[in-house]
């Protein structure tokens, strides 16, 4: 299988967790664009969606699946999401598609975390993949400053204006050995909305596909 029917396959793997007539988190990006494709199949099953980005939200509803506001929520079983990166302890880089920082929100709000992503995505350690992170204009400057300080070597992702009008600074050249640890410190940076270091709220579940199939390993 290419890289895309492997992704396809994680996708599709993750049905399995949606519970009937429940309210699915749904996150952003290509891998989840397959499993947008196959919530259609079971749209009679699914009680509705949040989206955790405009163009999730779009396709969502052009399968007619019904979106529902994030604050009406009360109760949200699974969150279904990509990873740019995962390391053994379930811990994760997001924001590759710029949609990091409700990623987030969905994430926090949900029972159940699953990763869906192909083998080429699990790590020994975090940090090849650059770490994004979510920046208010005029704080770039500072927050690069201070990026720099501790050892990344951060860039402005060129044409990328979030869903939440912000700017994303790619930080290069870390190697990320206590991720919660960098989450929290990086967080605490004035003029960061938040970054793409998904560690205190890690993965629940993996869906893994590779060559021989999709691996379920669960934290």
């Amino acid at each position: 299988m290419n890289q895309d029917e492997l992704k396809k396959a994680a996708a599709l793997a993750a049905l399995g967790y949606v519970e009937d007539g429940g309210i699915v988190g749904v996150g952003t990006g290509s891998t989840v664009n397959h499993f947008i494709d196959g919530l259609a199949t079971i749209s009679d099953r699914v009680g509705g969606a949040v989206a955790s980005s405009e163009a999730s939200a779009r396709r969502l509803a052009a399968h007619g699946i019904e979106l529902v506001d994030l604050n009406e929520v009360t109760d949200l079983p699974v969150y279904v999401d990509g990873a740019d990166e995962i390391d053994g302890g379930y811990c994760m880089i997001k924001g590759g598609g710029g949609a990091l920082t409700r990623e987030k929100i969905v994430a926090a709000v949900a029972t159940r975390f699953v990763c869906i992503c192909d083998a080429t995505k699990r790590v020994e350690f975090l940090g090849r993949f650059p770490l994004p992170i979510e920046v208010i204009p005029m704080a770039r400057a500072y927050v690069e400053r201070q990026v720099r300080a501790l050892g990344g070597r951060p860039i402005v992702r060129e044409g990328c204006v979030t869903d939440n009008g912000n700017l994303i600074v790619d930080v290069h050249g870390l190697r990320i050995l206590r991720p919660t640890e960098l989450e929290a410190e990086l967080n605490q940076i004035v003029g960061v909305v938040t970054n793409g270091l998904f560690a205190r709220r890690r993965a629940d579940v993996l869906l893994l596909a590779t060559q021989q199939g999709v691996e379920r390993h669960v934290a």
